[in-house]
């Protein structure tokens, strides 16, 4: 295929940016989008100019560091999809395929596709944790977890941190982050000891970080890799509202 790539090149936090196009030859269906722009930086550095930059890691949809907006929708035109997970047979010859980094004043960019996540580890690690005794593993069957519980946890700690719930929301709101590292520990009984403080840290941590209110327009569901459900936000408010009643560090 061949391609026309405009690409967001912005080269630090308080430099202008602007879309710049590049062309693309040969490209096979068979690669993922991240090999695509492997490629193209190999081009950028034998031409001798500035290879773009972009996060990424894992290359196997379990980090959340390779997020990017692709022709307006975060992780690209696929539900369910991170960009390392996108391959270029989604796109037909001769497109035109806009790539622009997550926009969000709490996700400053730091250069090209790359932006600044640290506002999400700094959310959990306002309240992200349990306590536990240390020492040996304990028993596998030592705290019983029904089986409901057990598997609105799981759907909700499968939320990777990737930011696109940020990225989709015309709000710029993390909620839909928030409230799934809320529910996988709230539900659990490991997590009951911090229940009240972790939703009001948490809370209070994104508030500070900058990011917008939830006004439940959905996008975030819609663009969200791992499909953390919107109940997750609902769960989130009556546990913010149950823990400002009873309690407020």
């Amino acid at each position: 295929m061949k391609l026309t790539l405009r690409i967001w090149r912005q080269s630090g936090p308080e430099a202008k940016g602007t879309l710049v196009d590049y062309q693309l030859d040969d490209v096979s269906p068979d690669m993922s989008f991240l090999e695509m722009l492997d490629v193209l930086n190999e081009k950028l550095i034998l031409d001798g100019e500035i290879p773009v930059t972009f996060d990424h890691d894992c290359r196997e949809g379990i980090c959340g560091a390779c997020g990017m907006v692709i022709n307006g929708a975060p992780h690209g035109p696929q539900t369910l999809t991170t960009t390392c997970q996108l391959h270029m047979r989604t796109f037909s010859d001769g497109d035109v395929i806009v790539i622009e980094p997550w926009r969000s004043a709490a996700f400053p960019v730091v250069k090209d596709l790359m932006v600044d996540r640290s506002a999400f580890d700094r959310i959990i690690q306002s309240g992200g944790y349990v306590s536990v005794a240390t020492g040996s593993a304990p028993e596998a069957h030592s705290q019983l977890v029904p089986k409901p519980d057990a598997d609105l946890a799981f759907e909700n700690a499968e939320c990777i941190g990737c930011g696109a719930c940020v990225a989709a929301c015309p709000n710029g709101s993390s909620m839909l982050f928030v409230s799934a590292k809320v529910s996988h520990l709230n539900v659990l009984p490991q997590g009951q000891p911090e229940r009240e403080t972790r939703v009001l840290g948490m809370v209070e941590q994104m508030d500070a970080e900058g990011f917008g209110g939830c006004t439940n327009t959905g996008e975030c569901t819609n663009a969200c890799p791992k499909g953390i459900p919107q109940e997750s936000i609902a769960r989130l408010n009556r546990e913010y509202l149950r823990a400002s009643l009873t309690r407020r560090r």
